[in-house]
């Protein structure tokens, strides 16, 4: 007996084809069946209506824009072609989410301007009425997601990063009209986020974070600035000239020339990095070790404020519901062991990425972005897991930082540069780096740890959806991390003379691969996800 279809739904015989839409005139069909059943798709996801066919013609994918290089005049530039120099105070920075390089570098710079502005003479100061801050490029494309705006005022009204309260970059978003007097010379001014300026987006900028301060005098500028925000919460000026430090007593740029010192003095890469620390910082070992011991804390401190946080929905359009507590919880109950590991070091990124997300203080490692990976694995080695001594983590630490340093100083560091590669895939290897100096393994391993972890994310991109470093920059650190241990564990167990691949060759290809990436990827919330992903 032959049985009746629903009336709702549509057989296909054999011999019979789906309805193609019609093409539109001079529209790629390739092009416009691929668009079609990506709005489709989100539209299942979301609930949102589907466009129609008309609306996708009308929505063709923008034109690829031109990638400006970078300035050669910047200092993160010059350094390329001398020894690493950075140092650990410059590299770990505790400051608020979500980026370091959208907030705690724009309020690095205002609180400088500022500094500089209360220097200038008296009658200077004496025509003085007021102050404007202008951004540009990624910090005007994404910096309201970033509440890039309320850190640039912070910085102005005297907030550090270190010490600003997240409650006060809170109110601003919750109360904007707020205004704030600030003293320059005898003149009291009343500064509001109204002074924060988001200018022009595009542009032939020194570096994709470009800002300017003004101190004003009516319709005159009295005395201006530029800034570069250049990533990891480094920050540079137009003139800029670095401090003057010591010299590394193993000098290095490439981690071939860091093993190559490691072998000759029969030396770890954390005492290495620490000999270095102390010839160019003028520290003691013991001042270090105190910085590394403040940092650890400030990381571990992260992670159980995200863990301890009860659910809910982060700041924003997305309406992103937090999840760190429960999948910790639901891990911890797992009858799998190893999974068990797998869960919990997932829930630790999160909570670390979840605070950043908040605006709570977080710790550069390398940047805001990626502020969730390198605190799960530093606790999962200390008092979340596997309690190793503290020793042995600050030994981590430092070699975390070599890592760091090279991707730094023979690539970047920032997203707005290199796409999501630079944070995550950075802050991976770090991780990588830490786990396998922390048990004690040698050069060799450390450095394929970190090239493996590094190796699988080139080519990531930056696309926050709506400019927050929301979707899908949480779970990316909690994939970060966990890459971060699977590039330990084929490190540790493989024969290290066999791999094929070095780190300076990853590090090279990010580079390359930063250059060539477009610039819808680079932190612009321009291209993929960003606008893939339907808001209601």
């Amino acid at each position: 007996m032959k049985s009746e279809q629903p009336a709702d739904k549509t057989v296909l015989s054999p011999d019979s084809k789906p309805s193609i839409p019609e093409l539109p005139p001079g529209f790629d069909r390739r092009a416009f069946m691929m668009r079609s059943a990506l709005f489709g798709a989100t539209a299942v996801i979301t609930g949102c209506a589907a466009p129609t066919e008309q609306q996708v013609a009308a929505t063709p994918p923008p034109p690829a824009p031109a990638v400006p290089p970078l300035s050669e005049d910047l200092d993160v530039v010059k350094k390329s072609k001398g020894p690493v120099m950075t140092t650990l105070d410059e590299f770990y920075k505790v400051g608020p989410g979500p980026s370091s390089s959208h907030t705690i570098g724009p309020m690095r710079i205002t609180y400088d301007f500022y500094q500089r502005c209360t220097k200038l003479p008296a009658d200077q100061l004496a025509k003085v009425t007021g102050l404007k801050v202008h951004l540009f490029g990624s910090l005007s494309a994404t910096g309201k997601g970033h509440g890039t705006e309320r850190a640039a005022l912070a910085g102005i009204i005297g907030k550090e990063p270190a010490t600003v309260e997240p409650e006060f970059l809170d109110s601003l978003a919750a109360k904007p009209d707020q205004t704030f007097p600030v003293k320059i010379g005898d003149k009291t001014l009343t500064m509001s986020l109204k002074d924060i300026v988001y200018d022009e987006a595009k542009g032939n900028f020194p570096h994709p974070n470009t800002m300017t301060c003004k101190l004003m005098g009516g319709d005159t500028v009295l005395y201006e600035q530029e800034y570069y925000s250049v990533g990891g919460g480094f920050i540079e000026w137009k003139g800029y000239q670095p401090p003057k430090k010591g010299q590394p007593k193993y000098p290095y740029s490439t981690m071939q020339e860091l093993q190559a010192h490691a072998v000759k003095n029969k030396l770890s890469v954390a005492q290495l990095v620490m000999a270095n620390e102390v010839a160019v910082s003028g520290k003691s070992e013991a001042e270090i070790n105190a910085f590394i011991d403040k940092i650890h804390t400030a990381m571990v401190n992260i992670v159980k404020a995200g863990l301890k946080a009860p659910q809910s929905t982060l700041p924003g359009p997305i309406k992103l519901k937090t999840k760190a507590g429960d999948v910790y919880t639901r891990a911890m109950d797992d009858k799998y062991e190893r999974q068990r590991g797998l869960g919990v070091v997932a829930a630790y990124a999160l909570a670390g990425s979840e605070e950043n997300a908040r605006g709570h203080l977080v710790v550069t490692a390398p940047t805001g972005g990626s502020a969730g990976v390198m605190p799960a694995l530093v606790y999962v080695l200390g008092e979340g897991g596997r309690n190793l001594p503290k020793e042995k983590i600050r030994d981590g630490f430092l070699a975390a930082a070599a890592v760091g340093y090279l991707c730094k100083h023979n690539a970047t560091l920032s997203g707005a540069e290199g796409g999501c590669q630079a944070e995550i895939g950075v802050a991976s290897a770090m991780g990588a780096a830490l786990i396998a100096q922390a048990h004690d393994f040698d050069h060799q391993v450390v450095a394929n740890a970190a090239e493996s972890s590094l190796q699988h994310h080139l080519g990531m991109t930056c696309d926050p959806v709506a400019g927050f470093v929301q979707v899908p920059c949480i779970e990316r650190c909690a994939f970060g991390a966990v890459k971060a241990w699977t590039g330990f564990m084929i490190a540790s167990n493989e024969i290290p003379t066999n791999r094929r691949v070095d780190f300076d060759t990853t590090v090279s290809a990010m580079a390359l691969t930063a250059k060539e990436m477009n610039t819808k990827y680079k932190e612009t919330s321009e291209g993929g996800l960003a606008v893939s992903v339907v808001l209601c």
